[in-house]
C-alpha cells in the first residue's frame, strides 16, 4: 500500500508562509535547475523577495521568469514537517512607493525576527550599516511571485 502525504488547506499553508522569512527559489538553468535561498514578506496578496542586483540568478531570470518556490518547516528529527512549493513567474516590482513599502517590510521583518545583521550581506549590503538601509540603498532589486499556475502544499499528520 502506498501512503500518500496528506494535503494543507489553504489556511494551513497560509499560516506556515506568514510565519516564515526563508524560501527557496528553483530558476530554469541552461542544463540544471539552479536554487538559492532568498528572504521573502507576503503581503497576504503577493510573496516578495529581495535580490542582489549580481549574480547567477539574474541572467537565469532575463532567460525565464517561470519559477518555483518553497517553503518548508520540519523539525529536527523529521517527525514533522509541513511544505509549499509554488510555481508562478517573477517580475521586478517598479513602483517606486511599491518598491519603498516592501523595503520598509523587509527591515521591519528582519529587525522583528531577530536576525543578524549579517543577514545584510546576503542582501547585498553592508552589515556594519543599520538594518534600515536596505529601505535607501538602491542594490537590491524587489521581486514578486505573480501569475501562480500550481501550488503543493503537504504535511505529515503530526505537523505542527
Amino acid at each position: 500500500m502506498v501512503f500518500k502525504i496528506p494535503k494543507m488547506n489553504k489556511e494551513e499553508y497560509d499560516t506556515l508562509v506568514n510565519s516564515n522569512h526563508v524560501s527557496r527559489i528553483a530558476f530554469s538553468g541552461l542544463e540544471y535547475p539552479y536554487i538559492a535561498p532568498f528572504l521573502y514578506i507576503f503581503d497576504g496578496q503577493y510573496m516578495y523577495f529581495l535580490s542582489t542586483k549580481y549574480g547567477r540568478k539574474i541572467e537565469l531570470l532575463k532567460n525565464n521568469p517561470y519559477v518555483s518556490v518553497e517553503i518548508d518547516k520540519f523539525s529536527e528529527d523529521m517527525s514533522c514537517f509541513k511544505f509549499i512549493t509554488l510555481q508562478g513567474k517573477i517580475v521586478e516590482e517598479e513602483n517606486a512607493e511599491k518598491k519603498v513599502q516592501i523595503k520598509k517590510k523587509f527591515a521591519d521583518m528582519i529587525i522583528s525576527k531577530g536576525l543578524s545583521n549579517i543577514v545584510l550581506e546576503a542582501l547585498g549590503q553592508n552589515s556594519e550599516e543599520p538594518v534600515e538601509s536596505i529601505i535607501t540603498n538602491d542594490n537590491t532589486y524587489i521581486w514578486k511571485l505573480t501569475d501562480i499556475e500550481d501550488i503543493v502544499a503537504l504535511k505529515n499528520e503530526k505537523s505542527y
